[in-house]
């Protein structure tokens, strides 16, 4: 699906009370005072509300989304109850606008499948994550590849299961930018999405620190 449709798809739901995630990958973040936490695909802002209020003060909540309409809700959120410790930012996953080694945590619900180029998003997240920092992330994987039929179909998007990739070739992505040691911390036995047969899990990992070298 193009940017732009998805732009236009996600802002038409932005009012509304539809779930649109797969996953709790907050409930598994471990959040601490202080630190700086990254919600990719943060939708109308819930999540983000939440892990700006498990920060406190002196820590700080990023909600990263492609679509205006999100934004546009999330920011009002956050005005409304007073939440200052939080910044809402219209960015496509592939290129997040934020600074290298900026977040100590990065979570995500059922948003990475959606992207095509899901290396370039890996690539992303290992990028803006701190050295020793970690992501919570809840997904889908396919149980056998996607046929090429359905990857840009409207339906098969919209139900989320169109971009979805195998469980090996989701972990190999991991291994590939960085992230060597990724734990499931859950997984379900598989079930039909539209035209799929599919998984969800909600994995983890760490970017591991430097070891003074300067190769990292």
């Amino acid at each position: 699906m193009e940017i732009k449709e998805i732009n236009n798809r996600y802002s038409q739901l932005a009012d509304t009370e539809c779930c649109l995630s797969c996953g709790g990958a907050i409930n598994y973040s471990g959040v601490k005072s202080g630190e700086v936490c990254v919600d990719l695909g943060s939708g109308q802002g819930r999540d983000v509300l939440r892990l700006a209020e498990m920060v406190g003060e002196t820590g700080f909540a990023f909600g990263i989304d492609a679509s205006d309409g999100m934004i546009e809700k999330a920011r009002k959120s956050a005005e409304k109850f007073n939440v200052t410790n939080v910044n809402f930012i219209k960015s496509d996953l592939e290129k997040i606008q934020l600074p290298d080694k900026t977040a100590d945590l990065v979570i995500s619900n059922c948003t990475i499948n959606h992207a095509s180029d899901k290396h370039a998003v890996w690539n992303e997240v290992y990028r803006i994550l701190k050295n020793g920092g970690r992501f919570i992330v809840s997904d889908i994987y396919s149980i056998a590849p996607i046929a090429d039929e359905y990857k840009n179909d409207p339906i098969a998007v919209a139900e989320c299961w169109a971009g979805a990739i195998t469980k090996t070739e989701y972990l190999s992505v991991l291994k590939g930018v960085g992230f060597d040691s990724v734990q499931i911390l859950e997984e379900s036995s598989p079930y039909l999405k539209g035209k799929a047969e599919v998984s969800s899990f909600t994995i983890a990992g760490t970017k591991h620190k430097s070891c003074g070298c300067g190769c990292n």
